[in-house]
């Protein structure tokens, strides 16, 4: 996250080369010349642009932006040479001159393999329903070789050709959830040729992504345990939340404002703040218990979930805050005085939230929230903008 914000040039450019080739391949789709794989157009070529590499390597990225407004300018002068026929000849000639000079990067860099499925996204998204139903077909499937917490320490891992990779680590954000889609249904295979996965192609894609959805969710969690942060970011579970006086609303219909979620248990229940919506997260939809907000979360999957993301197995008075674009970004430990910056969790910079010239403010919350707003983020997971 950090070295998104020390180039803030680099966002913009990740998400040019995703929207470029969504765009392609849409068309290709439209047109008919493509085909489908699990229900979603298949990218036809063996190679993509890669967004990962540029944000490990900003040399490289720095080069790819220099050589990208080269192209413009000689696009530029191709149009001029058909408008202008007299100076068309210097025109033409200045063309190879530019694509010579043109600082273009290393393609290894830039390139990296494709699948069909590389730029395929869940159908149903990142929510509590589908985090519980992979949370069950990994403890069927997957828990023998990855283990319960994901590190790859399962009872069979040391019987594996290639020792399980760990799912808690850098390696599952730097896959783009195609390419995780594909090799969890077609197996991997080393250099050699070997099998390292086997094909899990008995599952259903809504299965597949459903295990995809788990593994994000526990790998926040199991980050948070180690690290004291959340090293990726981690967006809000959906899940229907119910009102008084309302109909029951996904949680994403609250996308643009800030969200408190209290898991209930708190000795002293927080009071409503104007500066954010707060909603009560129940185990299950018991009337007796204190409300705490008007909007209440009553789903065991949802309580689930967020104990998973939490990374605790007490969730109970836990309090999570999330920014106005849905990533969750702070959280209070049960029986916390208050909150401070200490307590954001999913960080855009290391340095101070805010300008030295800023008046401090009131309180340790206002303060988080001015560090939020501060410091939105700006994430890829296999070199795509989320």
């Amino acid at each position: 996250m950090s070295a998104l914000a020390d180039a803030e040039w680099l966002n913009p450019l990740i998400g040019l080369l995703q929207g470029v080739q969504l765009s392609l391949l849409r068309l290709l789709a439209w047109l008919g010349l493509v085909g489908s794989s699990h229900g979603q157009p298949a990218w036809p070529w063996a190679l993509r642009l890669s967004g990962e590499n540029l944000l490990i390597d900003l040399g490289q990225a720095r080069r790819l932006a220099l050589t990208l407004v080269v192209l413009a300018l000689v696009a530029l002068l191709l149009l001029a040479a058909l408008a202008w026929r007299r100076r068309r000849w210097l025109l033409l000639a200045t063309v190879p001159l530019l694509l010579v000079l043109a600082p273009w990067p290393q393609p290894e860099i830039v390139l990296v393999p494709a699948y069909p499925t590389s730029f395929h996204r869940s159908p149903t998204g990142f929510s509590a329903a589908s985090i519980a139903q992979g949370h069950a077909l990994y403890a069927k499937h997957c828990v023998g070789c990855h283990g319960v917490d994901g590190r790859g320490q399962g009872p069979l891992a040391a019987s594996q050709p290639v020792w399980p990779p760990n799912l808690a680590g850098p390696l599952l954000w730097r896959r783009a959830d195609g390419d995780l889609l594909w090799r969890m249904l077609h197996g991997t295979k080393d250099r050699h040729g070997t099998s390292t996965m086997p094909a899990f192609d008995r599952l259903a894609d809504s299965e597949a992504w459903a295990l995809i959805d788990f593994t994000k969710a526990q790998s926040a969690g199991q980050s948070l345990r180690a690290t004291g942060v959340w090293s990726q970011p981690i967006g809000l579970p959906d899940v229907v939340v119910r009102c008084e006086g309302r109909e029951p609303r996904p949680l994403s219909a609250w996308r643009g404002q800030r969200l408190r979620i209290v898991a209930a248990g708190s000795a002293t229940a927080p009071l409503e703040d104007p500066r954010m919506v707060t909603m009560q997260l129940q185990a299950s939809a018991v009337a007796a218990l204190p409300r705490v907000a008007g909007c209440v979360i009553d789903s065991p999957a949802a309580w689930e979930a967020f104990a998973l993301i939490a990374g605790t197995d007490r969730l109970a008075g836990t309090q999570l805050l999330a920014d106005r674009d849905g990533w969750l970004r702070a959280r209070s430990a049960p029986g916390a005085a208050g909150w401070s910056e200490d307590d954001l969790l999913c960080r855009t910079a290391t340095g101070p939230g805010s300008t030295q010239d800023d008046p401090a403010p009131a309180d340790g919350l206002s303060a988080l929230i001015a560090r939020m707003d501060a410091e939105p983020v700006r994430f890829l997971k296999g070199g795509f903008v989320h």
